[in-house]
């Protein structure tokens, strides 16, 4: 039956009016593309503009210090009057203590991701993956007087007794538990997808529960589940308020986990803290800093990518 047309269409040709609507569509589909395309350019903008500003004061501080001299140096004095612009104290500190995050972390947080995949029922899990979740909801800053009030005094000084309040120990740990729930959330979610008939299969050949979880389904996630121990690992590089309330703030190259050390984000923030005059020295070292860090997370990144594109399993 012909379509019945009223008000101001009556009258008109039909094919004009599906020909008004399509252009319409067309119109308002370019619109939002063109919005999206924005909403993308923004973000590499952005990033650009950010990498750009890191170079330029980076170079106004490597004509003023050598750059092997920065890369190779010990010593880091760069807020005393004998100043020593030696990087590797502040990447020591930055390692040891992503290090023992990620000894904390890593193993903890994959056995949470396969309880929660494997063993735990639906309403085990839907209770207890937010409440994991929730951990990384509290402010950075509250780890880092957790570990300055308790895990120092109340948990290591009676496991290492002589051990100083500020110590790259406690602050690894408390880094650990910051990053714990993305490990967790990020592998439980790997796991997951892993298809119920390699399990089923794997349950017909006799395998355990035990067997399939460990030798069936964290294999075949494997990619996902070292994209998230990278990206934890890139997050606990990057960490701030922990490591400067709970690591203290002397630059320390020393293999001894108990002394204070302080990583490259505490010495950012100890700088911007302090009266630094604008595009001094020490002001110019923050960018050289700054775009090392930035060249350590971006290598992580790259290699989360490879890593995912390498060992990535696709089932039909």
């Amino acid at each position: 039956m012909a379509r019945q047309l009223t008000g101001n269409w009556a009258g008109r040709d039909p094919s004009l009016i599906d020909l008004t609507g399509k252009r319409n569509r067309i119109f308002s589909e370019r619109l939002i593309g063109l919005a999206l395309l924005a909403c993308a350019a923004l973000s590499i903008v952005t990033t650009v503009g950010i990498v750009l500003i890191l170079l330029i004061e980076a170079l106004r501080f490597f004509r003023e210090v050598p750059l092997w001299d920065f890369l190779t140096g010990t010593e880091w004095t760069a807020l005393f009057q004998d100043k020593q612009f030696g990087v590797l104290p502040l990447v020591a500190g930055t390692l040891w203590i992503t290090a023992i995050a990620m000894i904390v972390a890593l193993p903890i947080g994959l056995m949470c991701a396969i309880y929660l995949s494997e063993y735990a029922s639906e309403r085990t899990r839907s209770i207890l993956k937010p409440v994991l979740e929730l951990l990384a909801g509290i402010p950075t800053i509250v780890y880092g007087y957790f570990a300055l009030t308790f895990l120092t005094p109340d948990l290591l000084k009676r496991i290492i007794p002589g051990i100083p309040v500020l110590n790259a120990l406690s602050a690894g740990i408390a880094v650990g538990i910051l990053v714990l729930p993305l490990v967790a959330s990020l592998s439980e979610d790997a796991l997951r997808a892993v298809p119920t008939s390699l399990r089923e299969a794997a349950y017909g050949l006799g395998a355990t529960k035990r067997e399939v979880a460990m030798q069936v389904v964290v294999p075949a996630a494997f990619s996902g589940v070292m994209a998230s121990f990278i990206l934890a690992t890139s997050r606990a590089v990057g960490e701030t308020m922990v490591v400067a309330i709970a690591s203290g703030g002397r630059p320390n190259l020393t293999w001894d986990p108990r002394e204070g050390m302080q990583t490259m984000t505490a010495y950012i923030v100890a700088v911007f803290s302090g009266d630094v005059v604008y595009g001094s020295i020490e002001y110019l070292s923050l960018f050289a800093v700054g775009l090392l860090l930035f060249l350590i997370t971006l290598a992580m990144n790259f290699v989360s990518q490879w890593i995912s594109a390498r060992f990535r399993e696709e089932y039909q």
